[in-house]
């Protein structure tokens, strides 16, 4: 990482980052050009293997290259505006984020996997009304989930003077 100043290493910082986090962009191996899908998503620890779960439809491009290449990459953010500008000069303008980027091994889970993978990202969007909510059995049976086992990661953040 370059900007070593901006790097987050304490855990429950960057596990902070993630829970504040919306949407995880997955790139796949694509046929000539990687290929980058938007999803939203939910996560949870196993001892240290953090798992993002996310969900879709059972065929199409990211099931298809899914199965040529498991290995894939994410990213997430919370992009909060820019900030700085001094003086009028635009060169001096910087991005406000915090970041968690990394790769892993994504796989599609069993029927017996889906239920419990779902209620954490119901739980990552919805808190505590998560537990209030019940799943349609024909439609988790035309759901795809995935689980992608996070291999290494990195975050890092910039935020405004005197904010943390």
């Amino acid at each position: 990482m370059r900007r070593q100043d901006r790097k987050v290493t304490d855990w429950a910082e960057i596990l902070d980052i993630v829970r504040r986090c919306e949407v995880c962009h997955i790139a796949f191996h694509g046929e000539e050009f990687p290929y980058v899908v938007p999803l939203n998503f939910g996560f949870n620890l196993c001892g240290e293997q953090l798992n993002l779960y996310f969900h879709g439809a059972m065929e199409g491009k990211k099931i298809e290259l899914l199965r040529r290449n498991p290995k894939v990459a994410f990213v997430m953010e919370t992009a909060q505006g820019i900030c700085g500008a001094e003086g009028n000069i635009a060169c001096r303008c910087s991005m406000i984020y915090e970041s968690v980027m990394g790769d892993g091994i994504l796989s599609l889970l069993t029927e017996e996997e889906k239920l419990p993978a779902l209620q954490c990202l119901l739980q990552h969007h919805y808190g505590e009304k998560a537990a209030s909510l019940s799943f349609d059995p024909l439609v988790l049976q035309r759901t795809a989930v995935l689980q992608l086992a996070v291999r290494k990661f990195s975050a890092k953040r910039h935020l405004p003077h005197g904010s943390h």
